[in-house]
């Protein structure tokens, strides 16, 4: 063979080496391409599938990919675990964090990995309404399928002044300390001890600075027990301070607070314009009753929104020591005992009528 000859191989050698590399390289994108892209299109005229799966603590990364890739979610499990070590090797501290994730085919592969590396698992909404006492809690709890309502009974029963030290001595239960809002918690996080410690949390954030940062003779405990008995009898916000007011006086002066919904709670009952609170039943004996017993009641009776908590801490200045309902949400006020009686007598005349 000549030197000419020679020469023309390797060139020819030369130029077919970095082809196959290329060519090798282009496959290679273009099975990452596909691994990568989503499993299905996402388009104006349909809604996207999502799927729901759930990784259980302690799951490998591999058995992460496969689970995906049998529930339609990925092409490849391969390409999953080679994007899981390339991730790992450049972020160490980054892990797959357990829960359950809302999926949809329409995402691509690493868009799925980033959702579950950062942790954006289903979230499960709840809302408790100002004015709520355990039982109701509970009994909602239990008809929207999260847990019995016994569990939730008996988990507000167990007082974490561990994690919550400003909770009152001697206290039976959390009743008026489960702050009244709209909850969101990982769906698979719902747990009676989750969502009192979500209460207990949202009272230190939003209500307990009202206290500390307000000047009272009240305790805490007598605080929220004041602002519940005032969430309890107020339903048009512009009274709910001279409520907060008439209460006020009769603490001071030793009056009788003469609260229905005191004594509905001691009875367990809840009574309507059809069906009012019997004579009978307002004398009978129990500490919540505060038309036997003057003061306030041992416990709060409900959970009392900001706005009742804040009356509670700055009653409107008032001379009136009585209210009687109208039965339309509203209240006559009266500053002596004749004119209350005169008032409800009116009241009941309507109604007869």
């Amino acid at each position: 063979m000549t030197k000419g000859s020679r020469w023309v191989r390797w060139s020819f050698l030369g130029l077919l080496v970095p082809l196959a590399a290329g060519a090798a390289a282009w496959q290679g994108w273009a099975w990452w391409s596909w691994a990568n892209q989503a499993v299905s299109e996402s388009t104006a005229e349909t809604t996207p599938q999502i799927v729901q799966i759930q990784i259980p603590p302690g799951t490998p990364g591999q058995q992460i990919g496969q689970d995906l890739e049998v529930a339609g979610l990925i092409h490849s499990a391969t390409a999953w675990k080679l994007w899981s070590r390339w991730q790992a090797w450049r972020d160490p501290d980054g892990e797959f964090q357990a829960g359950t994730y809302a999926l949809s085919p329409t995402d691509s592969m690493t868009t799925i990995a980033n959702t579950i590396r950062s942790g954006q698992v289903v979230q499960t909404s709840f809302t408790i309404p100002e004015g709520w006492n355990r039982k109701q809690m509970a009994a909602y709890f239990q008809e929207a399928g999260f847990f019995s309502a016994d569990a939730f009974l008996t988990a507000t029963e167990n007082i974490p002044r561990d994690r919550y030290p400003w909770l009152p001595d001697k206290i039976p239960h959390l009743e008026g300390f489960l702050f009244p809002d709209t909850y969101q918690l990982p769906a698979e996080g719902v747990t009676p001890e989750a969502v009192v410690d979500a209460m207990l949390s949202r009272f230190e954030a939003v209500a307990l600075p009202l206290y500390q940062q307000a000047t009272t003779d009240l305790s805490l405990l007598e605080w929220t027990t004041l602002a519940s008995i005032v969430e309890k009898e107020s339903a048009v916000p512009d009274e709910r301070g001279i409520i907060a007011g008439v209460f006020t006086n009769r603490l001071k002066q030793n009056i009788p607070l003469g609260s229905d919904p005191t004594v509905e709670y001691g009875l367990g009952i809840t009574q309507t314009k059809e069906k009012p609170l019997t004579w009978t039943q307002v004398k009978t004996p129990s500490p919540y009753n505060t038309y036997i017993n003057p003061g306030l009641p041992p416990t709060p009776i409900a959970s009392a929104g900001k706005a009742s908590l804040e009356a509670a801490l700055a009653p409107t200045n008032t001379d009136y020591l009585y209210f009687v309902a109208r039965y339309d949400g509203t209240h006559v006020f009266s500053r002596t005992l004749a004119e209350h009686e005169a008032a409800r007598d009116a009241i009941r005349a309507t109604i007869d009528n």
